[in-house]
């Protein structure tokens, strides 16, 4: 399972390497620098507020599909005729339920009309993070893999010709952006579709009463779990949008930062994406899930922390070389974010080992308590702090997720600690933190700096033996 694990993270890895930066900070980041950070606070918090109602669009069938399928893959044939009919009814509910909760929020007609659009956008992601989780849970990875660029992919070519063509006779608008993605998804969505009508069969689609309750039954928990940890992830834009006189400008700025969290999400999430079918099938028959646990927290602990320490100290050089508008406070903001991608990279571990597991009971409540106290904190900060009230929020509601899932997964699957890894962890840790202050201390040009300490921070973890060159290309050789 190791070499699955490590064969396959390598290969998403490397086509999202390829598709998704440039997607994020070649074609988003030009969008909010041609539209400017208040237009592009307006898209951003209708984009947040589509999100936390997502959750209706999937009602956790995606992740207990891809839990089943892994354990059970003679059940796709199965679940694909319910579930696709049921995809169909409950794009119904959340366009009722958003634009509902849109007129009892006070949007006014011009957002109406975007978040209709995005309304759309969100129910096809959602078909394809579902399609998707047929081929993974499948452990057909490398399918999966490209799979999961196609839709930026195609979106970033849509929208390079839309800024940078000269096909149009007007500037770019925020619309033309929107729409990009509808197209890119409706072609990944019916590509998606054929390869699994392929792998399950011939299907027919009917309409069971008591198999869709089953599945709702099933699938709620996950449901819950999703709804929860979208709204403490996603509910700081919406507040300041609406909590503040200046609302969609301080959304921008959060968004300034916000962009390379997601962007850094967006790598993490691939390792749940991977170990959730792993762990569940690991656990399935009855295997010790210690040094998966290990091996995968190490990997996206050391890219975590590299990224988070080098915010904290070339903060404003970085947002400045982005951005256009509102340096010093997205700076700010930006180490914050980043200490807490340090967190989520570490729920992405050991909250999808939990979920593989089925202690969905225990995640809902834990998830239910961080919305608590995200809410609380942030109509505390946002009225003050503005934006980066929001931030600090954020910081200390992912940490708390973090340590409390951390510790209850020690317990439950009896994990050995570690202590010398663990001492490896912490030393590593404060070699880079001070390579990070003397490179912003003593290197005048930033670019440099940066540059000496990525390439330290990258040769350390072998150096001190944190990882081996030799345990690593093991997994990729032949098996005998």
């Amino acid at each position: 399972m190791k070499r699955t694990f490590v064969t396959n993270l390598v290969l998403v890895l490397f086509l999202n390497l390829l598709v998704k930066p440039f997607w994020i900070f070649g074609i988003d980041r030009t969008v909010q620098n041609v539209v400017g950070a208040e237009t592009y606070g307006f898209y951003f918090s209708l984009f947040s507020f589509s999100l936390l109602l997502n959750i209706l669009l999937d009602i956790g069938i995606t992740n207990f599909n891809n839990r089943s399928i892994a354990r059970e893959p003679s059940l796709l044939k199965q679940y694909l005729s319910d579930i696709v009919i049921l995809k169909l009814l409950l794009v119904v509910l959340y366009a009722f339920v958003c634009l509902s909760a849109g007129l009892f929020i006070g949007y006014e007609s011009k957002q109406f009309s975007m978040l209709i659009i995005l309304i759309v956008n969100q129910f096809l992601a959602s078909l394809i993070l579902y399609l998707r989780s047929n081929i993974s849970g499948l452990h057909l990875f490398r399918t999966d893999s490209l799979i999961s660029v196609l839709d930026r992919a195609l979106a970033s070519v849509f929208c390079g010709v839309l800024i940078w063509g000269n096909v149009t006779s007007t500037s770019f608008r925020i619309e033309w952006f929107v729409w990009s993605q509808t197209a890119a998804y409706l072609i990944t969505a019916v590509v998606t579709f054929i390869i699994v009508v392929r792998k399950a069969g011939h299907i027919r689609l009917q309409f069971s009463t008591g198999r869709m309750m089953k599945l709702l039954r099933s699938s709620y928990p996950f449901a819950l779990l999703v709804l929860l940890m979208s709204f403490y992830y996603r509910m700081d834009t919406v507040m300041i949008e609406r909590i503040l006189n200046e609302g969609k400008e301080q959304a921008g700025i959060y968004a300034q930062s916000f962009r390379i969290l997601d962007a850094a999400g967006m790598f993490a999430f691939l390792f749940a994406g991977l170990l959730l079918p792993i762990f569940s099938r690991m656990l399935k028959q009855q295997e010790h899930v210690g040094e998966m646990v290990q091996l995968s927290f190490t990997l996206i602990f050391i890219p975590a922390i590299i990224l988070a320490v080098m915010a904290a100290f070339f903060n404003t050089e970085i947002i400045d070389w982005l951005y256009n508008e509102y340096i010093g406070p997205s700076a700010r903001i930006f180490p914050l974010l980043m200490f807490g991608f340090v967190a989520v990279s570490m729920t992405y571990i050991f909250g999808t080992l939990l979920t593989a597991n089925g202690n969905l009971r225990f995640l809902n409540l834990l998830a239910l308590s961080a919305v608590v106290i995200n809410f609380l904190l942030n109509l505390i900060l946002i009225p003050r702090y503005k934006a980066f009230g929001a931030a600090v929020s954020s910081l200390i509601t992912q940490f708390y997720m973090a340590i409390v899932q951390v510790l209850i997964s020690v317990v439950k699957f009896k994990l050995r600690l570690n202590y010398p890894f663990l001492l490896l962890l912490a030393f590593y840790s404060t070699l880079i933190l001070l390579t990070g202050w003397l490179c912003s201390l003593y290197v005048p040009n930033w670019h440099y700096g940066a540059l000496i300490y990525l390439s330290v921070s990258i040769t350390f973890p072998f150096v001190i033996r944190l990882l081996r060159f030799r345990d690593l290309i093991i997994l990729f050789l032949p098996q005998t």
